[in-house]
């Protein structure tokens, strides 16, 4: 069975059957894959790891001056000697991958486990030298001197 399409320049073309169903198919399943790649643009563009739904309705939080920030990054501290104030608070930010602490060696002050992205601060309320060190790498220290 042929089928006979007239084109508005009148030029016949002949298709069969099986072209139409062949072409019919290819629309379907063309279709089919542009809904799917939509469904999935859709759910990869709006999924967060936001428990919000993307909206942060917390303040964000005080921020500390960075000269009174010691980061922590590359299995060390920077800068690993730092001379404040009495009275400044300092603030350890593990920017590495893994936990480390912050802990005195006079253990006046003991961070305990910071985990990657997490934060420790400490506040010198008494003028002296304070080393420090991670427990749980050997080799990582720095001194805080308040004054």
């Amino acid at each position: 069975m042929f089928y006979i399409i007239i084109l508005p320049d009148p030029t016949f073309i002949r298709l069969s059957t099986s072209s139409l169903k062949h072409c019919f198919m290819k629309t379907i399943i063309s279709n089919i894959l542009s809904f799917v790649l939509i469904v999935t643009l859709a759910f990869t563009s709006c999924s967060k790891s936001d428990p919000g739904g993307g909206y942060n309705t917390n303040p964000p939080p005080a921020s500390t001056p960075a000269a009174n920030n010691v980061n922590i990054n590359g299995m060390s501290f920077s800068p690993a000697s730092k001379t404040v104030k009495v009275g400044t608070t300092i603030t350890w930010i593990n920017n590495d991958v893994v936990p480390h602490t912050v802990t005195a060696d006079d253990n006046s002050f003991d961070s305990g486990s910071i985990a990657a992205g997490g934060k420790f601060t400490h506040t010198f309320a008494a003028a002296g030298t304070f080393a420090y060190h991670c427990n749980f790498h050997a080799g990582m220290n720095g001194t805080v001197v308040a004054n």
